[in-house]
């Protein structure tokens, strides 16, 4: 496999009027973590389904393990394993069937079928669940065994499409736990997100997609440096107060709305907060659940999108 474990140029794809990708350019060096952060609907999935050869892009170039999605089609697939939004597993076969059932489908792992089982029920903790249909797991054991199935080829590159979806607290830090654990094999992860602390915390690089366009790739620091050298103070939203009053502030280089929330950003903190404070005791209230904070990953979708990606 090349450095390069995954590249595109300028992916365009419709589906009648409605642009889905819109010159989406992307390259992820091989053995890291790379994530798409962006909320429903962003072209997050489509991409994945163009760089697994599951659709045709209208227009652009991309390339798997250094073979071309568009024309070498069998090679990519022999290459990647990907798990989709939803989880793949047959739930009237229990998880130890679902597995062999991949293994028998693998020219790769039938050799050594057995073992291959085995080993992966004990890495994703489903050894004492092997027998148990799986229309009786949960959801976090589902999305276990559905990792697991994708990863009974040995694929050097992984994509995983919303993986936590879905999951508890509990369930997605375990998860979260196993991708690392790939990335520690040596494999190449790409997944797909709208959980910021999930992106924070797994992928060694990301890019914020919306509408169908990657508008910001990076490091999460290259992020956040680019576009703030500011820190942000925060408080509950006031009558009284406009945007346009909060930007006079002294300080403030920016104002933005985060829900029901005012985010100032500011080069001189003490200023600011003293600005805020002179200003809500003169209209009679006090500013609820003030704070000071470094700018992070979601002030920099903010910025970009000009709403918080929960929206």
């Amino acid at each position: 496999m090349t450095s390069t474990a995954i590249a595109a140029t300028g992916l365009r794809k419709s589906f009648g009027d409605k642009i889905v990708l819109d010159g989406v350019d992307l390259e992820v060096p091989a053995g890291t973590i790379f994530s798409l952060l962006g909320p429903n609907g962003a072209g997050k999935t489509t991409t994945v389904n163009v760089l697994t050869t599951l659709m045709r892009a209208d227009a652009g170039t991309a390339r798997v393990a250094g073979y071309d999605v568009a024309t070498e089609t069998k090679k990519v697939r022999a290459a990647i394993g990907v798990t989709g939004q939803f989880a793949a597993v047959d739930e009237l076969l229990t998880g130890q069937e679902n597995l062999q059932l991949m293994v028998d489908l693998s020219p790769v792992a039938a050799r050594d079928g057995k073992r291959i089982v085995a080993d992966l029920l004990e890495r994703f903790e489903l050894t004492e669940s092997a027998n148990k249909l799986a229309a009786t797991y949960s959801g976090g054991m589902r999305r276990k065994l559905d990792l697991a199935m994708t990863l009974v080829g040995s694929p050097k590159i992984i994509f995983l499409d919303e993986p936590t979806t879905g999951l508890d607290p509990a369930a997605r830090r375990s998860l979260w736990d196993l991708v690392l654990g790939l990335k520690r094999q040596g494999r190449t992860v790409l997944l797909t997100t709208h959980y910021m602390e999930e992106a924070e915390i797994l992928c060694d690089r990301l890019a914020i997609m919306d509408h169908g366009r990657i508008l910001e790739a990076g490091t999460v620091d290259e992020l956040v440096s680019r576009r703030f050298h500011e820190r942000a103070v925060r408080f509950d939203a006031i009558d009284g107060l406009t945007n346009e009053q909060l930007a006079a502030f002294p300080g403030v280089t920016s104002v933005k709305r985060e829900g029901s929330a005012v985010l100032l950003y500011t080069r001189d903190v003490p200023a600011t907060i003293g600005a805020v404070l002179t200003a809500t005791e003169r209209i009679g209230v006090d500013p609820a659940n003030l704070a000071v904070r470094r700018a992070t990953l979601e002030d920099v979708f903010l910025d970009l999108t000009g709403r918080a990606l929960r929206d």
